[in-house]
């Protein structure tokens, strides 16, 4: 028998440490402000389980760089695809730097972003010790016919429904955006920071006006 693959889902992962230690700075106010907004919980509850997260890094020319590059590898990512991307401009919509509890729990319970077609993550701070990103199964019909898989299995499976990366400072990961990922509890032993965005194809006829 002929062994055919269709309906992949793609995930990109490359190493690009030469931004860690400028964003890590650039992010740190970020930080700085997000745990002060969030002063009044960490004060009730102290600093455990929750999630520091900034406000838009768009405009932010600190940025710019990575997201030049994020921007160009997203577009290129469609392409790859077989999408006609001549029709279409890729668009930030969305870019925020985010930093676990100190005191560990932090953690993000299973999602996507609504309306993006491209998401993805670039490491600053984690380690082997820090939460790591998971990705699901997004094909809604092999979820609803899962069968039990095989025990002490080893690797990616085809039947597998769940799996993780893990990533070290200088990770950038590129995804599609339908694909629902989180994040693992963090246990608070190291820091653990990285920047997510999420991209749109926008018509050109469109993006004209925007």
């Amino acid at each position: 028998m002929q062994k055919h693959e269709y309906y992949k889902t793609f995930i990109w992962t490359e190493e690009k440490p030469e931004f860690v230690e400028s964003l890590n700075k650039a992010s740190d106010k970020y930080i700085k402000a997000a745990r002060k907004k969030d002063k009044k919980i960490i004060k009730q509850f102290g600093d455990f389980g929750t999630s520091h997260h900034s406000t838009p890094l768009t405009l932010d020319s600190d940025f710019m760089d990575l997201r030049n590059y994020i921007g160009q590898k997203s577009w290129e990512f469609l392409d790859q695809h077989g999408y006609d991307m001549s029709q279409y401009q890729t668009m930030f919509s969305e870019m925020w730097v985010q930093e676990f509890s100190k005191k560990g729990g932090g953690h993000h319970s299973a999602h996507v972003h609504w309306n993006q077609h491209v998401s993805g993550f670039y490491f600053l701070k984690c380690s082997d010790k820090t939460s790591f990103p998971a990705f699901h199964e997004p094909r809604t019909g092999a979820r609803a016919t899962k069968l039990k898989m095989k025990p002490d299995l080893k690797g990616v499976w085809p039947g597998h429904d769940l799996f993780h990366l893990r990533p070290k400072p200088g990770t950038l990961v590129i995804f599609p955006g339908y694909l629902e990922h989180q994040y693992a509890v963090d246990h608070g032993i190291e820091p653990f920071r990285f920047i997510h965005w999420n991209i749109q194809a926008v018509p050109k006829e469109m993006a004209k006006d925007v």
